[in-house]
């Protein structure tokens, strides 16, 4: 009878790990699916704004909390170097996070006329993720910045 008892844990053994094994590759393919879907919403969030402008890094100074105690509330800072006359300045400024539901977060529309390209409100954020700066420049030059948001309650429900 024990040799019975054994064999009846070992075959549940068995098909249970073999259920967990195919939920985790569901879940990770569905995880992988998420993440493509989210980075092709991104594509498609900043390519509305910038077209065929590929953003380079640099001229943006980011300033945003290592760690977000709620994503429901994190505040940021971007500025851009530029003189900001009529012959160059910043267009706009625009913030992107791909793991939210919706990946565009913050849009700002500048011009000479104000002085400083300087932006700072309050965003929220998903989980956990980068954040993008995009800053586009009046002769359609792009120039960005990441920074990384550890959330630690989310702010997307």
């Amino acid at each position: 009878m024990a040799q019975n008892d054994l064999t009846v844990a070992r075959r549940d053994l068995l098909i249970g790990g073999s259920a967990a094994v195919s939920l985790l590759a569901l879940f990770g393919s569905q995880a992988l699916a998420q993440e493509k879907q989210g980075a092709a919403a991104l594509d498609e969030a900043m390519k509305a704004i910038l077209g065929e402008a590929k953003p380079v890094d640099g001229k943006l100074a980011f300033d945003l909390p290592e760690i977000a105690e709620s994503g429901n509330t994190v505040p940021y800072t971007v500025g851009v170097e530029s003189p900001m006359t009529e012959a160059d300045y910043v267009r706009g400024i625009y913030l992107y996070a791909e793991q939210n539901p919706l990946p565009r977060i913050a849009g700002f529309e500048l011009g000479p006329h104000n002085g400083r390209a300087v932006v700072s409100t309050r965003i929220r954020l998903a989980t956990t993720q980068q954040v993008l700066a995009v800053a586009l420049m009046n002769d359609d030059s792009a120039w960005s910045a990441t920074y990384e948001v550890e959330v630690t309650v989310s702010g997307c429900g």
